[in-house]
């Protein structure tokens, strides 16, 4: 078993012999045996004990049991006491969710504290076997196919290798004592139901069902690998970004194979589930101007790009400007505001910047987004238009035309900022005064 240890931390490559270990030790048997084969292996480590006082006596029973383990060996020891309900009753968790929350958040800050390499865990096989199949059971993707990996971040499990009989023969072989948590002889947990239901059966017809799919998720970690670098190719294919606002070509996607799991792997970084997925995948084929959002973005269906732009809650919609005003900062752009004579004056051609006869401009303005039903008379025109239509002639898409800002002057519409001036207030042979105004 030492000799299965010392070559599963190399195989996986956990850690070097110079790496002090937090050691997460509850006093069950699988903590124990972790802790001893360490300890034979000249592993230099800490033992941390979490007590979330959920179990009366016994929970007081395990934490002086590994207080004495640790003096035993001669260890470092430290105990953690958690009011694990009232924390989750606070946030809203089940009470094995708080408990792990709680467990992981001190373990690390104690890692740190004591300044140690990782925290060793003593998940082993029949673990990785139970969250393999539950992830099965309840639906996953490839990743769910890993189960539990021997490396994440600062945490290491390096009894992955090891089945529960090997562990148990090997604590009874050293004369190992532990305790026993009642809460896992009870089936109301998932975890229990398949340790103590699912696996038990499934072993009367397939009695090496635990040490099989053992040997397939080293199989399916490989897969994996190979499956995340043929996704990064297609979304370096397939998504091109330009600032906040990512841009895939519909023609292409519609021709990616398998459209499907592609379409979810390249969107699920912008909190896409597989429901949401489809529901893009359908937009493929729909007109423009559909959307799905997602709780980060919006995924817009344009003539020829679906257009994933950001969900963002702007401070303020509408701003006043004074006559006496000369800068006013948007959530995207800065606008600057001048008053000048005509005489001597050209006209810029920037779409950027838009000249007024300030005679017929009525102070204050107020500048704000398009809403529907907004119009104006488009320079040149006689007629009012609808933005709505303008923005068809315009080509613009929907993102585009959720950005667009108008300036208003006595509930008349001035000017579609970047855009158009309306007729109206355009530079005439009698003007004299200009307001001149800027998009920066």
């Amino acid at each position: 078993m030492l000799q299965q240890l010392r070559s599963y931390i190399a195989k996986e490559q956990l850690f070097t012999a110079a790496d002090p270990l937090l050691l997460a030790v509850s006093g069950g048997l699988d903590s124990i045996v972790l802790t001893h084969l360490c300890v034979q292996a000249g592993i230099k480590v800490e033992i941390a004990h979490c007590n979330f006082q959920l179990r009366g006596a016994e929970s007081e029973r395990d934490e002086t049991f590994v207080r004495e383990l640790a003096e035993s060996y001669g260890i470092p020891f430290f105990v953690q006491r958690f009011d694990t309900e009232t924390y989750a009753t606070a946030h809203k968790r089940s009470i094995q969710v708080a408990a792990r929350e709680l467990r992981y958040q001190w373990l690390e800050e104690l890692r740190q504290e004591r300044g140690l390499s990782f925290i060793a865990t003593a998940h082993h096989m029949q673990d990785n076997v139970e969250t393999v199949w539950m992830n099965l059971s309840k639906g996953t993707g490839i990743a769910g196919l890993h189960g539990i990996l021997p490396v994440q971040g600062h945490i290491v499990r390096p009894l992955l290798f090891a089945t529960r009989e090997e562990i148990k023969a090997y604590a009874d072989a050293e004369n190992l004592q532990h305790v026993e948590d009642s809460s896992n002889t009870t089936d109301k947990y998932t975890r229990n139901f398949f340790r103590h239901q699912v696996l038990p059966r499934l072993e009367e017809v397939l009695p090496e069902v635990v040490k099989n799919t053992g040997s397939s998720i080293e199989r399916f970690r490989e897969a994996e690998v190979l499956y995340r670098q043929a996704v990064e190719i297609h979304r370096k294919k397939l998504i091109v970004q330009r600032g906040t606002e990512y841009f895939i070509p519909i023609l292409k996607l519609q021709q990616a194979v398998p459209l499907s799991t592609i379409a979810y792997e390249i969107l699920k970084p912008f909190q896409c589930s597989t429901a949401q997925a489809a529901q893009v995948v359908e937009l493929l084929n729909s007109e423009p101007g559909k959307w799905v959002a997602t709780t980060t973005h919006r995924i817009v269906r344009d003539r020829k790009w679906l257009i994933i732009t950001p969900l963002e809650a702007t401070a303020s919609t509408h701003f006043i400007i004074e006559e006496d005003q000369h800068l006013v900062q948007l959530p995207d752009a800065l606008l600057k505001v001048e008053q000048l004579a005509k005489e001597g004056f050209t006209v810029p051609v920037a779409a950027s910047i838009a000249c007024l006869d300030l005679q017929q401009v009525q102070f204050p303005l107020l500048l704000r987004r398009w809403k529907k039903g907004d119009y104006f008379y488009p320079l040149g025109m006689a007629k009012k238009k609808k933005l709505s239509r303008f923005f068809i002639d315009q080509k613009l898409s929907l993102p585009e035309k959720e950005k667009v800002w108008v300036l208003e002057s006595g509930k008349r519409i001035i000017w579609v900022a970047g855009m158009r001036i309306d007729d109206r207030f355009k530079i005439t042979d009698k003007t004299r005064k200009i307001l001149k105004l800027e998009l920066a």
